[in-house]
């Protein structure tokens, strides 16, 4: 054989080799412990709120290019008084290489009262992001000063959490977004059930020993829209903007323009009710029409208990699709977006049967291998804290990866997610926190450490992350519309922060772009009407783009 035959053919061995090899672990995380353990204040009485903690925030809280941590932490569940330290909210600043310093008091976020969920995004449009945080009964709205800390302007700035008919409201977390396309970010405070630590009722698995509650037991409450007023305060205009007519049990809120019509919807994920799909006519309304659309249950028919949610293009033929997760035998659900309507096909999919014994919390969607397709994080673990023979309570998380539009295989011990012990997995957030270009997780879990997954998946994959800065828009470009093409490959991605359960990810808008040096072409369409387009970008960094300025 000549030389040259024997190197070919040893060439093609070792190419397919490696393609064996990309194919046993296409994606791969590696887990790094952060000193933050979630404390819910679990007791032997199992109330409803200790269950449902663990928001978590991902933002440049400094603008110094890196990708900072906040946790939600819990409190006294009888007093709902952080009493203690163990109960104080955590912000961990990044020094760029994926390492973490506690800043939390120095910022001045231990926060006040039992923390649910987390929404970031710059109200004020003065370029620092500012600090929602949702929790039982209390609000907090937390303005970034710009120097490192923050101050608690929830008074000033107007948000009731209390409704005159229905009482304190408990909220898992909100979302940031521009309702009226008038340049300034609005705030939907996403609310769960109504709870009383006085009068909740005791469930009992057996004889003496307690669990958590169905939620059958508890009523609805509504969830509510605060207008900004371009000032530092807010409206309430959940009634108006029809919102409020419609109390559910909220567990999830993802934003997209389903219809790209240029007003950005609303998607809302009830637990053991139906979903609601909140359309945005323009002109200050919002219609409910989930049973219209297709999404207000699965294709059986029947109420599950919907958790975290996301809202984005799966099939790359730029439309939204809709993801949620569920508990044990109830599956995570995929709807397909048909321009008219959506399509349940979770069976069609392969995700019923994948996920049939999972319980999730917060799916979050992220094409974590840079192959142009976005894949699905799942956090993983039950809402019971008592241990069942036929119930898993403690579960691993899962990474879904995407073969090419609606066909995904699971990957869990294959992905090092096995690494650490089985949790009750809550909140998530997914950002690049060491600057490689490859999209990390961070997870929080009931009673248990938090846990960084740093993403050190096989392959020379190409990627883009583009931060947007609204000049006639809102600051973050939240609600602008991306479109990427390099080569054969067509993407499109939403700019939104509200992403899985109670959670922010409020990082660069990514794009993995598969084996291309460089996007032919990116177009983004500003929630102001603006058109952008650029060409020949170059690949493996992260571009500003300014609204009708270009970019750098």
């Amino acid at each position: 054989m000549k030389r040259r035959e024997f190197l070919t053919l040893l060439m093609a061995a070792g190419a397919i080799r490696s393609r064996r090899e990309a194919l046993a672990s296409p994606i791969h995380f590696t887990y790094r412990p952060i000193d933050f353990h979630l404390d819910s204040c679990e007791t032997p009485e199992r109330h409803a709120p200790e269950t449902m903690a663990g928001g978590v925030g991902l933002f440049d809280y400094n603008n110094d290019g890196h990708l900072d941590i906040f946790f939600a932490n819990g409190a006294d569940i009888h007093s709902l008084i952080k009493t203690s330290p163990q109960y104080s909210n955590r912000l961990f600043e990044n020094d760029g290489r994926g390492n973490f310093r506690d800043v939390t008091e120095k910022a001045g976020l231990t926060g006040a009262g039992f923390s649910n969920g987390v929404a970031v995004g710059d109200y004020d449009n003065d370029g620092h992001p500012d600090l929602f945080v949702g929790g039982v009964h209390a609000n907090h709205l937390y303005h970034n000063n710009g120097d490192g800390t923050f101050t608690d302007v929830t008074e000033k700035a107007g948000l009731v959490t209390r409704d005159s008919e229905f009482g304190p409201l408990w909220s898992v977390g909100g979302a940031w977004l521009d309702v009226n396309n008038d340049g300034l970010l609005d705030l939907f405070v996403l609310n769960y059930l109504a709870w009383d630590v006085k009068t909740e009722p005791p469930c009992y698995i057996q004889p003496g020993v307690r669990d958590y509650c169905h939620p059958k037991f508890y009523k609805t409450t509504p969830n509510q829209l605060f207008l900004n007023n371009g000032d530092g305060t807010f409206r309430d205009v959940s009634a108006e903007w029809g919102l409020r007519v419609h109390p559910g049990k909220g567990m999830g809120v993802a934003v997209a323009d389903y219809d790209l019509d240029g007003w950005v919807d609303l998607f809302v994920t009830n637990d053991t009710m139906c979903n609601w799909l909140f359309h945005n006519k323009g002109g200050g309304k919002f219609e409910e029409v989930a049973f219209e659309k297709g999404v207000a249950l699965t294709e059986n028919g029947q109420f599950i208990s919907g958790m975290g949610v996301d809202f984005g293009d799966i099939d790359n033929d730029g439309l939204p699709d809709i993801n949620f997760v569920a508990l044990n035998y109830q599956t995570f659900p995929l709807f397909r977006n048909l321009g008219g309507g959506f399509k349940d096909v979770t069976v069609s999919s392969g995700m019923d049967r994948l996920s049939l014994p999972m319980a999730g919390y917060s799916p979050t969607l992220a094409d974590f291998d840079n192959d142009g397709w976005k894949d699905l994080f799942v956090t993983r673990g039950h809402v019971e804290g008592v241990s069942r023979p036929d119930m898993q309570m403690d579960q691993h998380n899962t990474v879904f990866q995407n073969l090419g539009g609606f066909k995904f295989r699971a990957l869990t011990a294959e992905a090092g997610l096995t690494a650490q012990p089985p949790r009750r997995h809550r909140g998530s957030v997914v950002g690049d926190l060491n600057g490689d270009g490859k999209l990390d997780v961070v997870t929080s879990a009931i009673s248990a450490p938090a846990e960084i997954w740093v993403n050190d998946s096989p392959g020379e994959n190409h990627w883009l992350a583009f931060k947007l800065q609204g000049t006639k828009s809102n600051r973050d470009g939240i609600g602008a519309r991306i479109k990427v093409v390099a080569g054969t490959l067509t993407q499109h991605n939403h700019v939104a922060f509200a992403r899985g359960y109670a959670s922010s990810s409020a990082g660069p808008t990514h794009f993995g772009l598969g084996p291309h040096k460089t996007a032919d072409r990116v177009e983004i369409r500003w929630p102001s009407g603006t058109v952008q387009e650029l060409n020949n970008v170059a690949a493996d960094r992260y571009v500003t783009i300014v609204e009708g300025a270009g970019f750098k």
